[in-house]
């Protein structure tokens, strides 16, 4: 083997193993609560998620989850947060409302009223590359998992209260 061939073949090999630890180290898909879990920008979500006792249902069944970011939950008066956190079937209520049935991408959003898991009804809405849920802008969408989809908001929805 000369000099040349030799060369060749040993860049060859080292393109190879260089792209096989690529696919390793790619990201695996992951649960809805694994999604928001890794997400910075949905850490107040998450631990509210995880205080509601929620994290195990996103974790099987196909959902959408319309998730307020952090910046979302510092809009939300501090009294309301507290009440929250201190009656969590309410917050539960809350969480819940941001939940749709089935995997729904920015994409495929019709115009009209879904019915939220929580068991109210959300506005949605979409223009061109724009949605909305109720008065909330989708401000990062398709956050694909292995059970859904997450659409990150700039707002908290408040459910109707029931009577």
């Amino acid at each position: 083997m000369n000099k040349t061939a030799f060369t060749r073949r040993l860049m060859l090999a080292t393109a190879v193993a260089w792209g096989l630890a690529g696919c390793a180290s790619m990201n695996q898909p992951v649960t809805l609560a694994d999604t928001l879990a890794r997400d910075p920008q949905l850490s107040t979500l998450n631990s509210l998620v995880e205080k509601a006792g929620l994290a195990d249902t996103l974790k099987s069944g196909s959902y959408t989850v319309f998730a307020p970011s952090n910046e979302a939950f510092k809009a939300v008066p501090a009294k309301t947060l507290e009440e929250l956190a201190a009656n969590p079937a309410r917050l539960k209520e809350v969480l819940t409302y941001h939940v749709v049935a089935g995997k729904v991408m920015a994409a495929d959003v019709k115009n009209g009223p879904v019915k939220t898991v929580q068991g109210a009804n959300v506005a949605l809405a979409r223009a061109g590359a724009f949605v909305t849920v109720e008065e909330a802008m989708v401000i990062k969408a398709d956050m694909t998992a292995t059970n859904g989809v997450v659409h990150v908001v700039d707002r908290v929805l408040m459910p109707p209260v029931r009577r």
